[in-house]
C-alpha cells in the first residue's frame, strides 16, 4: 500500500520524466529536416546576433551543397534522430517503475555529462566555433539537471519504500 507521500514521489518523477521524454522526441525529430530548418535560419539570419549569422549561413551552405551532392551523408543525422527517439522510449521503464529503473535515469546523466567533452574535444577537431560548442554543451547541462532532481526522488522512493515494507 503506497504512503501519500510516495505516491507524490511517483507523480513528480513521472512529470520530469514526461518532459524529458518529450524533449528527447523532439530533438531527435527536429534532426530530420536539417536542411529545410537552416534554409528557414539562413532567410532570416538577421534574427541572430552578428558573430552567429556567417556560421549558420555557412553551416546552411553546406547541408545543402552536401545534399545536393552527397544525400546519402544526411542518413547519419537520420540515426541521430532515430537514437534519440530510441533512447527516449528507455526512459519508460523508470515512469513505470522508478525504483527498478533507475539505472536509466543515471545512465541519462552519464549521457548528459559526456555531452561536454564530446562538445568540446570533437567540436575543436571539426573547427566548430567555440560558442556553438558551449551551446552544444548547454544541452547536456540542461538534460542533467531535470535528470539529476528526478534521481534524488527516485531515491527517496526506495527509502520510503523500504520504511513502509
Amino acid at each position: 500500500m503506497s504512503t501519500t507521500s510516495e505516491l507524490l514521489l511517483v507523480k513528480k518523477i513521472r512529470f520530469i520524466l514526461v518532459v524529458f521524454i518529450i524533449g528527447l522526441v523532439l530533438s531527435g525529430i527536429t534532426a530530420f529536416p536539417i536542411e529545410t530548418q537552416l534554409s528557414v535560419v539562413d532567410a532570416h539570419l538577421y534574427l541572430f546576433p552578428q558573430f552567429m549569422q556567417s556560421w549558420l549561413h555557412n553551416v546552411y551552405m553546406a547541408v545543402q551543397t552536401t545534399n545536393a551532392t552527397y544525400p546519402f551523408l544526411s542518413y547519419g543525422t537520420d540515426w541521430l534522430a532515430f537514437a534519440h527517439i530510441v533512447i527516449a522510449i528507455a526512459f519508460i521503464g523508470p515512469y513505470k517503475h522508478p525504483v527498478r529503473n533507475i539505472w536509466v535515469v543515471q545512465f541519462g546523466m552519464i549521457a548528459c555529462v559526456l555531452v561536454l567533452p564530446l562538445a568540446l574535444i570533437a567540436g575543436e577537431i571539426r573547427h566548430i566555433p567555440l560558442y556553438w560548442r558551449i551551446i552544444d554543451c548547454m544541452f547536456g547541462v540542461i538534460g542533467f539537471i531535470p535528470l539529476y532532481v528526478c534521481y534524488r526522488y527516485i531515491v527517496a522512493l526506495e527509502k520510503l519504500e523500504k520504511k513502509n515494507f
